[in-house]
């Protein structure tokens, strides 16, 4: 349907959506990016929803201060790999190269964060096929495919086709959360819902998997808050 700004200091951007299931006007700020959405039930005129958009903007204004503040990677940052805080510093030759504490980003400084996702994907997509493949066979299944994505709304899917899409952005997570992940996806090629025989699946897969899981869901989306690219 749009967007609309709500005045003040600072302004609060709004997407608003239109839904005809929606049973009354609501508002809901993402967890991992930010971003407001205002949802109009069928019926409801613009004005009205906005009006009530307005009476909670200092609740809104709240909720988006205590979100991270997005952070441009560049030398000298922290960053998180595999669970494990790395500094980005000049690095020489023609090569990204990790020792454990220390990101080396050869280049120019303007283009360490463009070459670090480079990187990052490479990695991730060797860690994720790794773990797709090892559940995979304990499962006694086959996938057609991986695809890589920058995802906001989730870190995987699976289809009804056995094509299986990661956030590339597990690679900054704990091991066990990457694993984690790649077990629920594979998981769906036995079960494509989220039943109680689903859950099995996945319990077999990776017993104790509700520590990663809660992971996830507490810490993934700071994970957004890096930006590569300008």
């Amino acid at each position: 349907m749009g967007h609309h700004v709500l005045p003040g200091n600072p302004p609060v951007e709004l997407s608003l959506r239109r839904s005809p299931r929606a049973r009354r006007i609501s508002l809901r700020v993402s967890g991992l990016d930010g971003r407001v959405t205002l949802t109009l039930p069928r019926g409801v005129p613009e004005a009205e929803a906005l009006d009530f958009a307005r009476t909670k903007v200092d609740w809104l204004r709240a909720q988006l201060a205590q979100r991270p503040v997005t952070v441009a990677v560049t030398h000298g940052l922290e960053l998180p790999l595999e669970g494990q805080v790395m500094r980005i510093v000049q690095g020489t030759g023609r090569r990204v190269v990790s020792d454990g504490t220390t990101l080396h980003v050869p280049g120019d400084p303007d283009t360490a964060g463009a070459r670090l996702e480079g990187w990052l994907k490479a990695r991730a997509r060797d860690r994720l096929a790794a773990a797709s493949d090892h559940y995979a066979g304990l499962l006694g299944q086959g996938y057609s495919r991986i695809t890589l994505r920058d995802t906001r709304s989730r870190w995987g899917s699976c289809s009804s086709s056995g094509a299986l899409s990661y956030s590339w952005r597990l690679i900054m997570a704990p091991p066990e959360v990457l694993d984690y992940v790649a077990a629920h996806e594979v998981a769906h090629l036995a079960e494509m819902n989220h039943s109680p025989a689903f859950w099995a699946v996945v319990s077999r897969l990776m017993p104790g998997y509700g520590t990663q899981r809660a992971w996830l869901r507490r810490e993934g989306g700071a994970l957004h808050r890096y930006r590569f690219n300008d």
